[in-house]
């Protein structure tokens, strides 16, 4: 079948220094490359857009970022949009929305489903992230997003289609919306920080009549009676216990340091992750949550 181009991303490296946002700009804007894309809208366009995604709730939040671009769908759905051939997969898994077929062609934009193609208003194009597919023709082994990542995001894999699936079952890659089935070949690890919840809390314990942090606790969480992931406190007596499933139903809460143990605490997870506040472990196996 021969060897196709992938991407990986690492959600969990990624720091918002927008390198890759800029290379791409700095590519494309007042260039113009016939057969691949015309020159990228000076303004308005983010063809490798940072998004944001914020978890949890004061005092332990976190935030993450991910980078969107278009996918390079095998079943990519602004093809099926598209008329006269103005979108074409390339044999390497590349998708090219060609700069001169898709002259008024609006529907192509509106037809992806992440949000990647734009409407370049000047020329009366849509347009995308090519996958550097001008430069990759030149030989070029990597795509300027990903050398110029300080903290290694991304990284492009060029392999048979066995193999990456392969990868992906090794790394844990997902890809973003796989309901829609569009068979991305954009992949993403620790998605789970973008998609998933996670339950944290507060947990302290008296010392000689001092309320301290319980570090080394012990916070095992279960569902229905079966243990789903347990966790350890840190040295300020914080637990996080993630890679939960938005809106997955009741839980109950176990914890314990030696003697000093917590009643089971129950909670119910909606759409976003929870924190389950103060957790006071006591000798009488009595617990009180603030």
């Amino acid at each position: 079948m021969g060897k196709k181009w992938n991407m990986v991303v690492d959600v969990a490296r990624c720091d918002n220094c927008r390198n890759c946002f800029l290379a791409t700009k700095d590519e494309h804007i007042g260039n113009d490359f016939p057969g691949y894309a015309a020159a990228q809208a000076p303004a308005g366009h983010r063809w490798v857009d940072i998004q944001k995604k914020e978890r949890g709730s004061w005092p332990i939040i976190e935030s993450n970022y991910f980078p969107v671009m278009c996918n390079h769908c095998d079943n990519a759905p602004c093809m099926q949009a598209a008329k006269d051939g103005a979108v074409r997969k390339r044999d390497d898994g590349i998708v090219i929305i060609d700069p001169v077929k898709s002259q008024g062609q609006r529907q192509i934009v509106d037809a992806c489903p992440y949000g990647a193609v734009y409407w370049n208003e000047e020329l009366n194009i849509p347009q995308a992230w090519i996958f550097d597919a001008h430069l990759l023709d030149q030989g070029w082994k990597k795509t300027r997003v990903e050398q110029v990542c300080p903290v290694n995001v991304f990284q492009s894999i060029k392999v048979e289609d066995g193999d990456m699936r392969g990868i992906a079952d090794q790394q844990g890659l997902e890809v973003l919306q796989p309901d829609l089935r569009t068979s991305p070949r954009v992949y993403y690890k620790n998605l789970h920080l973008i998609t998933k919840c996670f339950v944290s809390g507060s947990v302290t314990v008296d010392i000689d009549g001092v309320e301290e942090c319980a570090e080394g606790a012990e916070v095992i969480l279960s569902q229905v009676g079966k243990e789903i992931m347990r966790a350890t406190t840190d040295m300020f007596g914080e637990f996080k216990i993630d890679r939960l499933e938005k809106q997955s139903g009741v839980y109950d809460l176990d914890l314990s340091l030696g003697p000093n143990k917590s009643t089971p605490l129950k909670f119910e997870l909606g759409d976003d992750s929870q924190y389950l506040g103060l957790i006071k472990l006591l000798n009488q196996r009595q617990s009180v949550g603030v």
